[in-house]
Formats: structure tokens, sequence, C-alpha cells
């Protein structure tokens, strides 16, 4: 087994290993007590309502979150919020009334079958605050495993679910965002758990625990990474009819909407799957989505929402149009910035069920709102973390010519290894160890966060993920991060999916003199990163892409073929040529 290390920021894991010696870093098993559900521990108040605030005291600080602000963001007593997959319940309290249980070794009943155990939790300690903890299974084995979250009041907005935007005190409200944390850590695979035994770690705070399982049972067959919180439309009765391709294919389908980064719900009054036929047109009727057995969903701020599961079948390599209308009035969302496709949105009404394209009158070319086509059953899916050359970036419009689509094609060729299903999680401008959105509030900038706040969301929560390469650093690089902080992200990455089990791969940088910003000392840095990712032996294996597009006789710059024209992205031909020189043997967990 692997040794664990601590990743960074808010997520720490160890691996699970299995009794009669707990992983290292557990806590010691105490004697055996009955396990009970959460909500009988709550022992702590952080809810309040405006007009009382000393109802409430959150770990002591006097402070409180507000209930308004909390139902305004949909996180309602009682209701069910699905974060990175898990369904977690924000708890059926009213303000003034005990909400959370501060961490001090409980013994929590938790039940179900799942790859991790997701905590609904925040810090009041004014820093990070956490320590190991205890899963019992129901074959008697146990796992160990860390838990971390940031504080409520000065944690990083990059890494939340939610964030409030006032704090209530006896003395008057507070203009400080409050924030709320979903951190996972990993299960034996298999294995049923029975309970949970919570750290001893003052100030960590848990409002919902559960097993994570929506990612069992499915291959993601096409994703998106949410870049950040723009401004849109506005929209109001309009119907968007997304264009998205297809990697693996599937007898059912299921499709997931991510209100990431919002500070609202939004509403979904319907939806439907359709097989592309050209533009807006589908071939045949588009079938309709449901959700929970109707036929729109509200999701809250931070939240997701998957369709039930559908039986419609999905090709491998081709579009769909997936289709949803907005009752109200969307004049914000989280967005994929650059598509690389055209999309859709209608003149007013709900056109979802519209097979004829002729009420969509508008073209947009980014994917707001929806994130993830799931097929079910399959062999799982190969995760591809990257900026903007993952992400297409002056790849053809409309032409799906982008590397990992190249991939996908090459996979359902063969028969060597699995057809896995493969997720593009680039994310144009984006940097590994920083943010170029904030994580919060409505921005111009859809760069995203930095590959470590996301690597969570993005990575670790796709369903029956095998195999993740990481190809991301040239931005970092030619905005002054150094070789040597470049190198700590990637290694922590890299850590962090194997405390998952996950493959983790790493592609090395891409020349790119030429450009601007790809000096000569940027590239000695280039050069020095890429030296590390081939010798480190820290990764499970390299796509070696610099040495498959650089000029023999200027190893600093792309080939001219390769060369999309700006010296930074590699056009139609480069791109295909990274794709075709990947070691399908490599993807194999």
């Amino acid at each position: 087994m692997r040794r664990c290390v601590r990743g960074i920021l808010i997520v720490l894991a160890l691996c699970g290993s299995l009794v009669p010696s707990v992983s290292a870093g557990a806590v010691e098993e105490r004697p055996a007590a009955a396990a009970v559900p959460l909500e009988r521990l709550f022992d702590d108040v952080a809810v309040s309502d405006d007009g009382s605030p000393g109802q409430a005291d959150f770990g002591g600080s006097g402070a409180s979150l507000s209930a308004q602000d909390l139902a305004a963001a949909g996180w309602t007593p009682g209701r069910a919020l699905t974060v990175q997959g898990a369904r977690l319940t924000w708890p059926k309290r009213r303000p003034g009334e005990p909400d959370n249980v501060r961490a001090a070794g409980q013994h929590v009943r938790v039940t179900g079958r799942g790859d991790a155990l997701a905590f609904l939790v925040a810090g009041t300690a004014g820093t990070e605050v956490g320590g190991p903890g205890t899963v019992t299974y129901a074959d008697g084995s146990r796992s160990g495993y860390r838990l971390t979250t940031s504080d409520w009041r000065t944690g990083p907005l990059a890494t939340k679910v939610v964030a409030l935007p006032h704090i209530n005190t006896p003395e008057g409200q507070l203009a400080g965002q409050a924030r709320l944390y979903v951190v996972t850590v990993p299960l034996v695979p298999g294995r049923a758990v029975t309970s949970v035994r919570l750290p001893d770690a003052a100030g960590l705070h848990v409002f919902a625990v559960a097993v994570r399982t929506a990612t069992r049972g499915w291959t993601g067959s096409w994703t998106t990474a949410t870049g950040g919180y723009a401004t849109v439309g506005p929209w109001t009765d309009r119907t968007l009819r997304l264009v998205v391709h297809t990697s693996a294919g599937g007898p059912r389908v299921r499709v997931r909407f991510d209100n990431t980064f919002a500070a609202a719900p939004v509403r979904i009054g319907s939806a439907t799957v359709a097989v592309q036929a050209t533009g807006a047109a589908s071939r045949g009727t588009p079938v309709s989505l449901s959700f929970g057995g109707a036929a729109g969903v509200t999701i809250p701020a931070g939240a997701q929402a998957y369709s039930d599961p559908l039986g419609f079948s999905v090709p491998a390599d081709a579009n769909l149009l997936v289709s949803f209308h907005l009752p109200g009035t969307v004049a914000t969302a989280p967005v994929h910035g650059l598509a690389q496709q055209r999309s859709y949105v209608s003149e007013p009404g709900d056109h979802a069920a519209d097979g004829a394209a002729g009420a969509y009158t508008s073209v947009i070319t980014r994917w707001p709102l929806l994130a993830g086509v799931d097929v079910s059953g399959g062999p799982g899916s190969v995760v591809l973390l990257g900026d903007s050359i993952t992400d297409g970036d002056k790849s053809t419009v409309d032409a799906n010519r982008r590397w990992p689509n190249v991939l996908a094609g090459r996979l359902l060729k063969q028969d060597t290894v699995p057809r896995y299903g493969v997720l593009n999680l680039g994310v144009s401008g984006n940097r590994v160890v920083t943010d170029r959105y904030p994580g919060d509030g409505v921005s111009t900038d859809t760069a995203g966060v930095s590959a470590l706040h996301r690597f969570d969301r993005d990575v670790l929560a796709q369903p029956s993920a095998r195999t993740a390469v990481v190809f991301e650093g040239v931005n970092d690089l030619r905005w002054g991060t150094s070789a040597e902080q470049l190198i700590a992200g990637l290694r922590a990455l890299a850590e962090r999916g194997h405390a998952r089990g996950l493959r983790m791969l790493a592609a090395t940088i891409l020349p790119c003199e030429g450009e601007a910003r790809c000096t000569a000392a940027v590239d000695a840095e280039r050069v020095a990163v890429n030296t590390w990712i081939r010798d480190g032996r820290v990764f499970d294996g390299v796509l070696d892409f610099d040495a498959v597009v650089r000029d023999p006789q200027r190893p600093a710059r792309m080939l001219p073929a390769h060369d999309s024209g700006d010296h930074l992205h590699p056009g139609d031909t480069g791109l295909a040529a990274l794709a075709d020189s990947v070691d399908l043997g490599l993807l194999r967990p």
C-alpha cells in the first residue's frame, strides 16, 4: 500500500487499512459504544434568526450563521443537498436549536457502500483544524481517515461549498462571509459502512455525514469544469440547448447540473436529452429527464442535481443535445467559459421537448450549469486535469478535435485496455497553485480556482474514475511561479490521487518560445519541471508531450506543423499528435 501523505489545504486523507491494526495516525479505538445518528449528538448552536442573534453561539465565538441567509441560498432545515456526489442533509433544526456536533470522538451511525465518506463541516479555531478518526465496516474491519476543515470566517473561498453574506452577533450583523465546507475521505472499496468515529479535535464542527454512493455503477462519458460564476443572458423563461460530445456509450443515462460558486438557488423547470441531428435539431423526439420523479428541480447554492436514471441509448463518440428550461430570470450562473462548441438559446417558452430547431434563435459558446453526462455500467473513466491545451483552445469549433476527444476515439477502436470514458477537465487559463477566479462572487474571469483547489470536485468526485492525467503548469510558469513551487503543487496532486486509489499520470509541459511571456527564463523553469516529471518517480507514468511537439532544432519552440500560430497552443494537428502518442497501457490501473 502507498505511504499516505498529508495533502495541501483543506483535504487530508489517510489510506484505509484493515484491523486488527488501524491505519497510521488513526485514533486509538475506544471501548465499544453504541453508534447513534449524528443529530442525536448535536451539542452546539450555529444558526440564529436575524431578529434574535443571541440564540446561537457558534463554537463559543459569540457569532452565528444567519437563518435568513441560509434560506436565501436554498439551505432550508431538512433540505437534502448533493455536493461532490454525496447526498447530505442540512440539519432539520429551528434557529437557536442545537444543529451541529463538536467533534470529540463520538461514535456515529452511518451506513452505505461507496467510495468516500463526506462531511459537511466548518472550523471555529481561526485556522485549519482536524484530526484522525475511524470507519467501521459490517465485516468488523476498520480503516483510518483524517478529517481537516478550514475556519468558517477565514478559510479559503475557493474550496467552500457555500458562503453566506452576513455573520450574526449580539451586537449586530457583520458583513463578513460565513463559509461551510464539504470534505471527503476515502473508504475501503466494496465494504458496507456501519459507523464512524469522529476525530477528537477542538474547533471542528460536523453538521452532516454520509457515504458517497452517487459514483457507483456509472461511467463518466462527458463532463466539464466550472471555471467561474459569470454574468449571463439575462435569461427569463428561456430554454438552453447545450451540445456535448460523448466518449463512452451505454444503455442508460443521467445528467448532472452544478450550481457551483453560486450565491442563490437556480430553478430548472424541465430537461430533455436527445442525439443531435444538425445544429439545434434532434434526431428523433427529445426524451424527458426527471429529478426524484419530478419534471424539474431547484438546486441550492453550491449544490448539484443528478437526473434520475433514464433508459436511453447513448451512442459513443456522438453529439448529444441536453436541453433545459429556465422558468425564472437567470442573470448569473456557473459557467465553463470555452466550449469550442456552439450551443443554443430559445425564444421565450419551454422548448426542451422540441425536436425542431426553429425556437432556438441565439447561439452561445459557453456551457452554463450543465456539468456531466454519465452512462450506466462501463469500465470507468480517465480524468484529464488541464488548462487551455486540454480545453481545446485553438482547435476547430464544433469539430471535437481536442486531444481528449482524439484519445477517446483511440480507446473506442482497440481492445487492449478497457474502453474508458474520457473526461475533459481542462480550464483555459488555469494554474496549479494559484486561483484565477477567487471562488466567490461574480467575475469576468472564468479561468477557475487552482488545480489544487478544484482537485476534489473535478477529479475525485467523478464517477468510477480509474486514472487521472495532470497536464498543467505552463500558466503558472508564465506568470511567475517558480519550478520549485510548481513541483510542490504537482507532487501534492499525485499524493492526493494516490491516497484515493487513483493511478496518477503526468504530462510534460509544452515549449512555447515565441509567445510573449515564454521567455528564456520561463523555459529554463519549464525544463526543470519536465526533468522532475520524467525522473521524479512521483507519478505512475509520464506522457512526454514536450518530446512529441518540440522542434528538435529549437527545443524551446513547437514544430510549426503542430503550432496553432500563437506558439502556445497546438492546433488540430498538434492536439492529435498528443493523443496519438499516449501509451494506452499506461491508462490501466
